[in-house]
């Protein structure tokens, strides 16, 4: 494989396509021996990597010490996704395990039947190849997308963002240990170690050696390698999301969703960016809501009836509707009721994770089927948007698309189906 660049930045000799063809040729070997890696090495792998990174923990900080350090031209939702402190390094760790846990998918048969030619005909569950994910800050995200691929039986090459580089890397290191240690290949993940961008359209053209590229990151990222990748992908571009709260909602529970919904981390895809509120119900709700939000730190932009009700807010555009702050911004519009609502979420919403808080069965039916999102929500905060809390182990992202993968992309999101015909010398007649 040719030499790397300087981790801090290009050189003019740096070869990309070069590069990237030796990753992708040692990563496509290796997929080959991770399709046929048996569940209890995998298993052993991700608990090797889980107790590397545990036992590394001090280093790894310190990697992320050095690239917090140079992130002062970041927003503050980029730095917030970009910081590692103990108590995520440990839930690293346990996603790994968690990873560990779930059942192997790989080699599941599934609706093997009797043909009336005597044939049996089913499917089987396969690893997708080659895995590529460009990702941004999330330095978590190198040990959750590996364990995914890994338990997958898949290979994957990670390009995390340049402001992650020196977390990634440490995180990198106990991957490969913890692969070394089972006896699976270490080009089973490999974390792409440059700063160099020129990789990322490399990568992005890597067709022989790359079956499927997952973006993470924001929405100028996606954009690109939508346009750019030259092999599948899975995507989500926007996390517009939206709570409504509906006329015949709990005052409790509303509340108490809607608070979370936005202020329990901003700067997340599943995060809330607009507020509905039922026009009968409003009075009710809204000014605790108003003194929740304030006490929070959080910027109103509303509607006439919001403006009129809370001095600090200021009148919401048309762009606010479509916006995706992650940041202390919150959009809040008064609605006629569900029909108008489910109107908004169709125009504005970005198919990502939208809540309805009721009491009515009927109308959280109706929100249920007539919305169309990756994740619709009863009573529930969007923020459980997310492969963990699905019981996924981790996720590679979330994805808005409607093939082949939709929502939080866990084991089964990072796989495919093949036919199987089983017959006894049966011959078409």
């Amino acid at each position: 494989m040719p030499s790397t660049p300087d981790n801090f930045g290009a050189v003019d000799s740096f070869d990309a396509e070069a590069y990237i063809d030796g990753v992708g040729r040692a990563a496509r070997a290796a997929a080959v021996e991770m399709a046929r890696a048996p569940t209890k090495i995998k298993n052993d792998a991700l608990f090797n990597i889980a107790h590397n990174i545990e036992q590394a923990s001090a280093e790894i900080l310190t990697a992320n010490h050095d690239d917090l350090a140079r992130a002062s031209d970041l927003d503050s939702a980029l730095v917030d996704r970009l910081t590692l402190n103990p108590v995520r390094i440990m839930a690293m760790a346990d996603g790994l395990r968690q990873v560990a846990a779930l059942a192997d998918p790989i080699g599941e048969t599934t609706e093997l039947r009797f043909r009336p030619s005597g044939i049996q005909v089913g499917q089987m569950r396969v690893p997708l190849g080659v895995i590529g994910i460009i990702f941004e800050s999330r330095p978590n995200v190198t040990a959750d997308a590996a364990a995914l691929c890994l338990k997958a039986g898949n290979a994957t090459i990670l390009r995390g963002g340049s402001e992650a580089l020196n977390s990634n890397t440490a995180i990198a290191t106990c991957i490969a240990d913890g692969l070394a240690q089972a006896g699976l290949p270490t080009a089973a993940v490999q974390v792409i170690v440059t700063r160099d961008r020129r990789v990322v359209g490399a990568l992005l053209g890597a067709v022989k050696w790359v079956d499927v590229i997952v973006p993470r990151g924001g929405k100028g990222l996606i954009e690109r390698v939508t346009k750019e990748a030259q092999m599948s992908v899975i995507k989500h571009l926007d996390g517009v999301c939206h709570v409504f709260i509906d006329a015949k909602a709990d005052v409790k529970k509303a509340h108490d969703v809607a608070v979370n919904s936005k202020t329990q981390r901003y700067g997340t895809c599943n995060t809330m960016e607009t507020l509905l509120v039922a026009r009968s119900i409003a009075p009710r709700v809204l000014p605790d809501l108003f003194a929740s939000y304030h006490a929070a730190g959080v910027a109103l932009r509303g509607c006439d009836v919001v403006c009129t009700m809370a001095a600090n807010a200021t009148p919401a555009t048309e762009e606010d509707w479509y916006a995706e702050y992650l940041a202390p911004i919150l959009a809040i519009r008064v609605v006629d009721g569900l029909d108008q609502a489910i109107d908004h979420i169709r125009r504005y919403g970005s198919q990502h994770t939208d809540c309805i808080v009721t009491e009515d069965l009927s109308a959280a039916r109706r929100f249920l089927a007539e919305v169309d999102s990756s994740s619709v929500m009863l009573n529930a905060s969007t923020r459980f948007a997310d492969g963990y809390e699905y019981g996924l182990g981790a996720e590679v992202g979330i994805s808005t698309d409607k093939i082949h993968v939709r929502g939080p992309v866990g084991l089964i999101g990072l796989t495919s189906q093949k036919w199987i015909v089983i017959g006894d010398g049966h011959v078409r007649e």
